[in-house]
């Protein structure tokens, strides 16, 4: 790469793995976005530039450019390529240096992980007492304990749709790194901790590790000994 180019790494990964490569590329005449590895070529300049950019959406925000990017490093490298990231995703924050955009997607994957746990018993509660699940969904979904995952992931668990929009395999990577970061900060977090339990619990299923997240619910069935 030429100096003045910049690299912008969309993959989720460990925040020290994106502080290392923005030195590198520094030492090199290169700027780095945290995080995809995708590399877009600029003019010659005095020095390149890497970005960490993870993203957050799922399926259809990728598919309807509706992500939203969290984006670590230099912020004139952001500016740079922010006409890119616009192709991709809408909500487009700056979060710091280095390192930053991967904590930020950390912060992103934590609240997904215990928020399913919610979803996925909250909807087991509605269909043990014999509930509508769709009515039970749309009830609920536009209140107080609306969320993303009840709103898009619920209606797929009334349907018995275990289809990915994210593997379970790559959350448990992303749930890895999280208790790593929070573990070296002297976090303690339990729910994270058995977010990360129920979801390996999943994956030892048959094909478990290629279902979509809301297949958590196979999880809380098997251990409630429900058969639906």
């Amino acid at each position: 790469m030429q100096p003045g180019g910049i690299i912008v790494d969309m993959t989720t990964s460990e925040p020290s793995l994106a502080k290392e490569i923005f030195d590198q590329a520094q030492r090199q005449g290169v700027s780095s976005i945290d995080g995809n590895v995708t590399v877009y070529p600029f003019s010659p300049s005095t020095n390149e530039n890497t970005l960490q950019a993870p993203v957050s959406g799922g399926d259809v925000g990728a598919r309807e450019a509706t992500l939203s990017i969290m984006a670590g490093g230099d912020v004139d490298a952001i500016a740079r390529v922010l006409p890119l990231l616009k192709l991709m995703g809408k909500n487009i924050r700056h979060m710091g240096g280095a390192g930053a955009g991967q904590h930020t997607k950390m912060v992103n994957q934590i609240l997904i992980a215990t928020n399913m746990i919610g979803v996925v018993e909250g909807l087991l509660y509605a269909y043990k007492s014999g509930l509508d699940l769709d009515e039970a969904i749309a009830a609920v979904g536009a209140g107080a304990a609306g969320s993303w995952s009840i709103n898009n992931l619920g209606p797929r668990i009334a349907k018995r749709d275990f289809n990915p929009g994210f593997m379970v395999e790559h959350f448990l990577k992303d749930l890895g790194i999280a208790l790593k970061e929070s573990q070296a900060m002297g976090l303690s977090l339990p729910g994270l901790a058995l977010a990360n339990q129920l979801f390996v619990a999943v994956q030892s299923q048959a094909n478990g590790g290629r279902l979509g997240t809301q297949a958590l619910m196979l999880a809380l069935e098997k251990l409630n000994n429900i058969h639906s």
